[in-house]
């Protein structure tokens, strides 16, 4: 059974994801599967800060996927599902499963970890090899194996007993004769002559394969038992039992066990196929994160890849967005922030509107399709752009804006300023949250005349819970500076109410440059920016302003 993974489009913000970024997914998402009946799926490509976890938790709706890349994964491949076969098995039931499963190797497994590989390659090497005729005994050989591979039929003995002393041999000539070639716990190949039975019983064999459907006596049968000899009864003749009784030897004599090459469901697809073109084997094991046989690849698999589908909401800069979006194939923008030079392969939907958030350009979709949102994704529409616009003082904000909040929030039913205030107060809490994830909840990189630096923002409607977050933030600037690898980092405590920022910064001239763009003097102790609220229309322009000057 051939499988690959469903296909679907992925809708999904940027990294460090704000509640915009993800409710806009969701919605879309929701727009997207109503217009068309395909298969949509809202994903984000980080963690959910705790503003955006409170709205998702007020209107009941489960936080997006968590999609760590959109790079091609051998989980993406189609999957060759293969059963596999135990050690013991023989070499005839991994011939007769390879041509079932039309495929050129078998993996053998024990309780569905992988112990080898069996090829076809290795049981033509059994047959080109110069076996001897103890081969089957030092394989260790079940004698059920060796009656299931002649078409026979144990008629005494234990069939699960092992094969493990002795030789094979073929005994057309008299008793006389035959005391000179047989030994003890020889297998030996006869034909339907009592006297060679008897015979080669007395001689201590441990087993007899009866050709052309012969039957014991009850004399040798009863002979048979007594000295713990089995016999095996088969249709075919003396030539063709010598032919295939080496089909009989376990694969785990053949197979292929060390050193195997071996895949995981995660691993990029352009790294398997470096590794495939280097090495000879038609078939790759895949194991899963527990080290459990997944399925086989094989490189013609390669050819049938398609690139995951993306559509993009919040953001349209290679450096924000998810990892691998590079090769991707990305249908759709759909943004509200400045052109960031992002490359697609093809022609795509794009379509930017300068409004203060993405939320407010996916109601318009809405709207032009003729459907009315749902409560609860009004009221996460609602919420984005709270968000976004922080309550409508933020310079992005535009009438539209204001203007589609309320609307949404009638058909939610909710209070903006109430809902405003809880949200901010969700966003700005302190409790349980380390360094980090206070620095990186809104956290986005640019890229601006050769200096790469990142911003995050916190916003609050409290003066003195701005404070505490300074005294936990400040010290882990430097870490981000280093483990980002930037040339500056800035952190903007957000006061809602008094409109205005106060500005952290690391990195060499990254406080010259802040006083440079806003005309501070250079003797200040805080950043403090009157008036500046707004990372996208406020701060960013004019430190690139300043960059580039």
């Amino acid at each position: 059974m051939k499988e690959s993974a469903e296909k679907q489009v992925y809708v999904i913000g940027h990294r460090n994801p704000d509640t915009d970024s993800i409710c806009s997914a969701i919605a879309y998402t929701d727009l997207k599967q109503q217009i068309t009946g395909e298969n949509y799926l809202a994903c984000r490509a980080g963690r959910v800060n705790e503003e955006t976890q409170y709205v998702l938790d007020r209107f009941g709706v489960d936080a997006p996927k968590y999609l760590v890349t959109v790079r091609q994964e051998v989980r993406d491949m189609e999957i060759n599902r293969t059963p596999g076969i135990k050690s013991d098995e023989s070499i005839k039931h991994a011939w007769d499963l390879m041509q079932r499963q039309n495929t050129r190797s078998v993996p053998v497994l024990s309780e569905g970890q992988l112990e080898g590989i069996i090829s076809i390659t290795d049981i033509a090497q059994s047959y080109m090899d110069d076996c001897d005729s103890q081969v089957l005994s030092d394989a260790r050989t079940k004698y059920r194996s060796i009656a299931e591979t002649l078409n026979g039929v144990t008629i005494c003995g234990d069939p699960e007993r092992i094969f493990e002393k002795g030789k094979v041999t073929i005994a057309t000539s008299s008793p006389d004769l035959m005391e000179e070639f047989i030994e003890e716990d020889d297998l030996v190949i006869l034909g339907n002559r009592y006297e060679t039975h008897f015979c080669a019983i007395e001689l201590g064999a441990s087993c007899l394969v009866m050709c052309q459907g012969t039957e014991p006596t009850k004399t040798i049968r009863k002979l048979a038992s007594e000295r713990k000899c089995t016999i095996i009864s088969t249709p075919y003749d003396t030539f063709t039992v010598a032919r295939l009784i080496n089909q009989s030897i376990p694969v785990r004599y053949f197979m292929t066990a060390e050193q195997l090459l071996t895949f995981q469901l995660t691993d990029p697809v352009e790294e398997v196929q470096e590794i495939m073109s280097q090495n000879r084997f038609h078939n790759f094991p895949v194991i899963d994160k527990k080290g459990m046989y997944a399925g086989l690849v094989s490189r013609r698999r390669l050819l049938n890849m398609d690139k995951k589908q993306v559509i993009l909401v919040d953001h349209n800069e290679t450096t924000q967005a998810i990892d691998g979006i590079e090769q991707a194939d990305v249908l759709e923008i759909i943004d509200h922030h400045r052109l960031g030079g992002f490359e697609t392969m093809g022609p795509v939907y794009f379509r930017n509107q300068p409004v203060g958030c993405t939320a407010t350009i996916i109601t318009q979709m809405y709207e032009e399709a003729g459907i009315q949102p749902s409560p609860a994704i009004a009221g996460l529409l609602t919420c984005a752009i709270i968000s976004d616009t922080l309550m409508f003082r933020s310079p992005t904000c535009t009438a539209v804006d204001q203007a589609t909040c309320e609307k949404l929030a009638k058909l939610a039913n909710i209070d903006i300023q109430e809902l405003a205030a809880a949200m901010f107060q969700a966003g700005s809490s302190l409790q349980n949250k380390t360094p980090e994830e206070i620095c990186f909840q809104d956290f986005k990189k640019f890229s601006i005349e050769e200096t790469e630096f990142g911003v995050g923002q916190i916003n609050s409607m409290n003066d003195a819970e701005l404070q505490e977050i300074k005294k936990t933030a400040e010290p882990y600037l430097d870490t981000i500076l280093e483990k980002q690898n930037l040339n500056m980092v800035f952190l903007m405590l957000t006061n809602i109410i008094e409109s205005r920022t106060e500005l952290l910064c690391r990195g060499a001239g990254s406080r010259e440059l802040v006083i440079e763009s806003f005309s501070l003097a250079e003797d200040v102790d805080a950043l403090q920016l009157d008036g500046v609220v707004s990372r996208k229309k406020q701060l960013i322009p004019s430190l690139a302003e300043t960059l580039r000057q």
